[in-house]
């Protein structure tokens, strides 16, 4: 596939990491950013100027007359805005610090640990892992 085509959008949030989301259509471009907001990890936007923009994003603000999104950039501690027209490209480049961390992961994951006999702490692991 190459870098200027679309991959089609994931089946769950779990695999968004390195995907880049059809965003063609305004309903497209309205869920991939939502399932940006919902990343837990960085995302690069790429808009109509040629300007990209690659950090977490915040918020959304969807309802609004000028829907926009709101993202804390990669390299600033400044919060950048930016219009949902504007935007041509979203890819989720940076690691999903959430994935396999659910609940329900943890929970399996700890009671296999105690059938096993191992020791099973309700710590959390590090993210890092």
């Amino acid at each position: 596939m190459s870098e200027t085509t679309p991959a089609p959008a994931p089946a769950s949030k779990s695999t968004l990491e390195g995907s880049v989301p059809a965003i063609a259509s305004p309903a497209e471009r309205n869920a991939a950013l939502d399932l940006a907001f919902d990343y837990r990890g960085d995302v690069s936007i790429e808009t109509a100027d040629g300007k990209v923009f690659e950090g977490y994003v915040f918020d959304r603000r969807s309802n609004v007359p000028e829907p926009f999104v709101r993202m804390i950039p990669r390299d600033s501690d400044d919060r950048v805005s930016i219009k949902y027209a504007d935007i041509t490209r979203l890819v989720f480049t940076g690691k999903d610090t959430a994935a396999g961390r659910s609940w329900e992961t943890w929970l399996k994951k700890y009671a296999e640990k105690r059938a096993k006999g191992e020791h099973a702490s309700i710590e959390s692991e590090p993210l890092d892992a």
